[in-house]
């Protein structure tokens, strides 16, 4: 009868399932690729064929980029279908053509056709890389076609480059042909493509010859054709097992073999491993290691679990894959599930000599050896069965169950029994109660033991209440003689159940404590993403990395970082930082400068005490993260290697973003710093050169020709001079006022003054300003005195009317107005100008800021009104930007404190 896991299909293949319903109601558009072992192949053709007969059968279709590279048989395929103007773009004089992405999606066709996915676009472009106008493409709903060569996989770079000893600079990662709803290879011969490439059908005649020295050589199109290949394969593949997860399928189908090897703690282990790699070499077949943990592995011996973990550092070494599969009791059905469902189809067992023995079953609690219930199992598989060569007496003592070592079980154990003894005194002196209720006491006090000590102490419970049940409750009394035969079955079948009960308390307890340590794991992993998400700085998160490795693998942790002087040094450490030794610090070196592990369990400086491994994101090491495990044969465990590895990716993404988060602060702040440098210099550039200008222009009119001029004209120079001297230091009292403000050393210097007084002067200072202008000034008699300095008010009310007066049409009136409302004066002042949009009227505030529609012809420096609110602000009040009376112009509301406050009759 097929297990549960083989009945129901994988959940990750109901979201994919779900993910490809999804298209065609606002879901990303598809994607095909067409794959090639090298140019020339005949993938753009084969592209444009396959398109002009989706468009026959009434496909929306267009070819948004096709490379036809002057072939004649291409560009005439390419005619029949409808194309996509290209973008010019200029680049250095050269006049380029790409892709024209805005216009593609605004087209929204069913079906583009997109050349040279890993094209690299002009800058200039939106995208660096084509693939990305192709994701974006996609994003947008339309399915796309494109074509690819194999020496353009980022994963298969290097390999490419050592074959043909050309580095391609033009790759694709390896996500992209993920996302790849489809792949289909377009295959040729080396043959037939040199052929294709001497009559001209690949590049043009001139690069004939040269290409066929170097990249097109039969060698290496062979080797290329074989990386085609077998990344075409490998993702037919990926789509077999997807299918077969997605609608239950038992398995194994006979298409690629694969290779499990079955380990356990077993001595014949390693040679197991050693024979599944001549195996799979021979073959040339992808392998797995794998190996099952029950809660029986908690009552082995330490050097047999030290064993299973030396034999999975051994098939890491000699490259397969490693998995440590988790079961509640059955390991058979485990591994039958899992090589289900990865489609193995040869399993390699290993199975010691003198297994049969009757001794080792009942080490085994009557069960039938693992390996003997594999081949009975394994009917759909191939098996391979592998047997340990030494003798079997010198193994067999490492096959006992481990007893716990731990003296208060077996004190727990005996002062149980005792408990019982007396619990059962009264029950076995009262004949109406059966006997069996005796026992039923004895096999509860072995349950007890087995849940809270394990298995040793409940066996030994189990001994001790056999032997107690027969001194007390059997006849002859007080002795270990049984007369009769009844009482001899009574105490077989309790020692029998004792057996079992404390087997399973044993059992019950190991499952107990495995689910504590996995709810406490991931406790601390939510813990750990929580305060590495909320850190806003690398020594936050470093600090949680240190903690979290330390409380969830059980040992010391360091994380080291290069100083200043570029040498590693201890950052974190938890729960101390400690002094290394040499070899410690040869071994951190090594991890940071080689970006691989290095230390206790690997290959580079083991005798060290440490394990490092590097802190790296992508190509990038930031440092290392070092950890002392207490027992030293973990760091050799897959598993918690695997977990180390986990911790360091989190730790490396998050330093990478608190990094990158300072950069774009930095970023920021330099560019507000640019920003405001070229206006500070636009702004003297042209509102220190004109008002300099006018003044040496009129002073040179009145020095050169005095007696020239009239009297008249020597006043109106002189009054044109003195003005524009006068706006000249206004500019230069708002560039000295900007300063203060932004150092904090504008101290008001607060008297009572009249706001009428403070207009007065105002309008004064800006007679030629208002010239064009009615200022209309409507305060009232009985507003009290302000509680402000008279010069800088004075100063932002002039900003503010100067503004007012800049902008405001001709011939129109300027109104200042005022009004008490509690301690403080409202003072409006009001324009009849175009007015400012409201998305505007709080950045008229701003530095250097300008309004260029509405009320903002490009004109002044952007200082006044930030000038106006500091001055304001620093008297306690307030400033903003309204809307004008009647919907017309702009209000400028100030906000003042009175020097007293009005009373409730308005005096």
């Amino acid at each position: 009868m097929p297990t549960p896991h083989e009945e129901r299909p994988a959940p990750e293949a109901f979201l994919e399932e779900a993910r490809t319903e999804a298209r065609g109601r606002g879901a990303p558009g598809r994607l095909k690729i067409f794959l090639g072992a090298s140019p020339g192949v005949g993938k753009t053709f084969a592209m444009l064929e396959e398109a002009r007969t989706l468009q026959l059968n009434g496909l929306d279709v267009v070819v948004a980029l096709v490379e036809t590279h002057g072939r004649s048989e291409t560009a005439a395929l390419l005619r029949t279908l409808e194309q996509l103007p290209r973008r010019p773009v200029e680049y250095r004089g050269q006049a380029l053509s790409e892709l024209d992405l805005d216009a593609l999606i605004a087209r929204r066709p069913a079906l583009a056709l997109i050349d040279e996915l890993a094209h690299t676009n002009a800058p200039g472009s939106r995208h660096p890389k084509r693939w990305q106008d192709v994701l974006e493409v996609l994003d947008a709903g339309i399915d796309v076609t494109t074509t690819l060569n194999i020496q353009h996989i980022e994963s298969l770079n290097d390999i490419v480059s050592r074959i043909t000893g050309v580095r391609v600079m033009e790759t694709v990662p390896d996500h992209v042909l993920q996302r790849a709803d489809g792949i289909e290879l377009i295959d040729l011969p080396p043959e037939e493509l040199i052929k294709r490439l001497r009559d001209g059908k690949v590049y043009v005649p001139q690069q004939v010859g040269r290409a066929l020295e170097n990249f097109f050589s039969r060698g290496n199109l062979t080797a290329l054709r074989e990386l085609a290949l077998r990344t075409a394969a490998s993702r037919v593949d990926a789509e077999m097992l997807a299918y077969m997860r997605a609608n239950a399928v038992k398995g194994p189908w006979p298409t690629d073999e694969r290779l499990l090897v079955c380990v356990n703690e077993a001595p014949v282990a390693k040679a197991l491993i050693r024979a599944g790699r001549r195996m799979a070499d021979r073959a040339r077949l992808p392998w797995i290691v794998a190996t099952v943990v029950t809660p029986r592995h908690e009552t082995l011996p330490a050097e047999a679990r030290a064993a299973t973990l030396d034999a999975l550092r051994l098939a890491e070494t000699l490259g397969a894959e490693t998995a440590t599969l988790h079961a509640e009791s059955d390991a058979v059905a485990e591994l039958l599930r899992f090589a289900r469902s990865r489609n193995v189809s040869r399993l390699v067992i290993g199975r010691p000599r003198g297994h049969g023995t009757w001794w080792r079953t009942a080490a085994g609690l009557l069960r039938e050896p693992v390996a003997d219930r594999l081949l009975d199992a394994a009917t759909d598989f191939e098996v391979t069965v592998v047997t340990d060569p030494k003798p079997a007496h010198r193994r067999h003592a490492a096959r006992w169950p481990r007893v716990a070592a731990d003296w208060r079980g077996y004190v727990a154990a005996t002062v149980a029994v005792a408990a019982a003894s007396l619990l059962a005194w009264p029950v076995g002196v009262w004949d109406a109660i059966p006997g069996g209720a005796v026992s039923a006491i004895y096999l509860t006090a072995v349950l007890v033991v087995g849940a809270n000590y394990g298995l040793g102490p409940s066996m030994a419970a189990a001994a001790l209440g056999s032997l107690a049940y027969n001194l007390l409750y059997t006849e002859p009394y007080y002795t270990l003689a049984v007369s009769n035969p009844e009482d001899i079955v009574s105490i077989l079948v309790f020692l029998v159940g004792a057996v079992f009960t404390g087997t399973l308390a044993s059992r019950l307890k190991a499952q107990v404590e495995s689910m504590r340590l996995a709810q406490r794991r991931t406790e601390t992993l939510y813990d750990f993403a929580r305060k590495i998400a909320s850190a806003g700085k690398a020594d936050d998160v470093l600090w949680a990395g240190a903690y979290h490795i330390a409380a969830t693998l059980d040992c010391q942790s360091l994380i080291l970082m290069p100083g200043p002087s570029g040498t590693l040094e201890q950052v974190q450490g938890h729960p101390t930082i400690e002094e290394l030794d040499a070899r410690a610090e040869g071994a951190a070196r090594w991890a940071f400068e080689r970006n691989d592990p290095a230390g206790a369990g690997t290959a580079t400086l083991p005798m060290s005490e440490w394990l490092f491994v590097p802190l790296a994101a992508g190509a990038t090491t930031f440092g290392v993260i070092g950890v002392r495990f207490r027992n030293r044969s973990r760091s050799l465990d897959p598993e918690t290697r695997r977990l180390l590895l986990a911790v360091e990716d989190q730790v490396a993404v998050a330093v990478e973003r608190v990094r990158l988060a300072e950069e774009l602060a930095d970023a920021r702040v330099s560019g507000e710093s640019e920003r405001l440098r070229g206006a500070l210099l636009n702004s003297v550039s042209h509102d220190l050169r004109t008002p300099l200008a006018t003044v040496i222009g009129t002073v040179s009119a009145l020095a050169e020709d005095p007696d020239g001029l009239s009297r008249a004209d020597r006043r109106e120079l002189a009054g044109t001079a003195l003005d524009e001297a006068r706006r000249l230091d206004r500019y230069v009292q708002n560039l000295l006022d900007m300063t203060r403000l932004g150092h904090g050393a504008l101290t008001p210097r607060r008297a009572p003054v009249e706001l009428a007084e403070i207009v007065g002067r105002v309008r004064t200072d800006l007679a030629r300003s208002l010239a064009g202008h009615h200022l209309d000034i409507a305060l009232p008699r009985d507003l009290p005195m302000l509680d402000v300095d008279p010069v800088l008010i004075g100063q932002a009310l002039t900003n503010v009317i100067e503004n007012a007066a800049k902008y405001a049409p001709p011939d129109t009136a300027i109104t200042v107005s005022a009004h008490a409302e509690g301690p403080e004066a409202l003072v409006a002042i009001s324009d009849e100008g175009p007015g400012i949009p409201d998305s505007e009227r709080e950045k008229v505030f701003d530095l250097f800021h300008r309004v260029t529609e509405g009320d903002g012809r490009p004109a002044g420096t952007g200082l006044g009104l930030a000038i106006v609110r500091g001055l304001v602000e620093a008297h306690g009040g307030t400033a903003r930007a309204l809307p004008g009376p009647n919907g017309r112009g702009t209000t400028i509301a100030l906000r003042l404190p009175l020097a007293t406050a009005p009373t409730d009759d308005g005096t």
